[in-house]
């Protein structure tokens, strides 16, 4: 099992954050145009770059802003000042321990930007276990599918194994997920804990979908391999 890469998807696969990427977004929008953002591009699986120059797009702003944007967005999340509760997912955290207590390598692979990413995880208590060097963030590309190979280039760096095929584990809530999966040739654990119910998971050609991450042995056995209970398999 440890020789595994499990790289989870963090807003609604492992926690709630409340909107709190919408406020820092409203706020890196009202300093740099010195006007309110009314509109935000649909986020629903979607990475920051394309979230971005969407929404940039929509309020008129010119595509040249989207670095200086996000490179506006990572100072505000560094510095945490954006207030908010974020809420960690049943059975997230058990989940993470159990796969760490296996001896396998976790990660994220997320649309957030690293420093969005580590400050969720943070708040919700969630960054031990997860070995955030080794994953890929929402700066990378506006395709999420893109982002399977820098975080296998990440883990190769961290850890000097390759994890190629299905020994790279995706675990998400939307559809892109299961995308990003099966473009890359991994695994894929999709959970019905966002706005995506599980037939649609299915459909979109998930290799396990679970309700959610509450029974801890349910979920090991779907990340490894090792069972199917509960779950529904990749048509075809």
């Amino acid at each position: 099992m440890a020789d595994l890469l499990v790289l989870w998807d963090v807003d609604y696969t492992l926690v709630n954050a409340d909107g709190l990427g919408t406020r820092l977004y409203r706020a890196v929008f009202r300093e740099m145009f010195g006007r309110e953002l009314t509109v935000v591009a649909p986020k629903a699986g979607r990475t920051d770059r394309a979230i971005v120059g969407d929404t940039l797009a929509l309020a008129g702003v010119p595509a040249a802003d989207i670095g200086a944007f996000l490179a506006a967005l990572a100072r505000a999340a560094a510095d945490g000042a954006v207030p908010g509760p974020v809420r960690v997912l049943a059975g997230a955290s058990d989940a993470i321990a159990a796969l760490a207590a296996a001896g396998i390598r976790q990660s994220v692979l997320t649309g957030n930007i690293r420093p969005l990413a580590a400050l969720k995880l943070r708040r919700a208590g969630l960054v031990r276990g997860l070995d955030l060097d080794a994953g890929a963030y929402g700066d990378v590309h506006e395709v999420r599918a893109e982002l399977v190979a820098v975080a296998r280039q990440a883990a190769l760096r961290a850890y000097g194994t390759d994890f190629p095929g299905p020994s790279t584990v995706l675990v998400g809530d939307t559809p892109l997920d299961v995308e990003a999966a099966l473009v890359a040739g991994a695994r894929v654990v999709a959970v019905a804990t966002g706005s995506y119910p599980a037939a649609e998971l299915t459909a979109a050609g998930a290799d396990v979908v679970l309700p959610d991450l509450t029974d801890t042995a349910g979920v090991i056995a779907a990340i490894t391999g090792a069972g199917r209970a509960g779950s529904a398999g990749r048509a075809g």
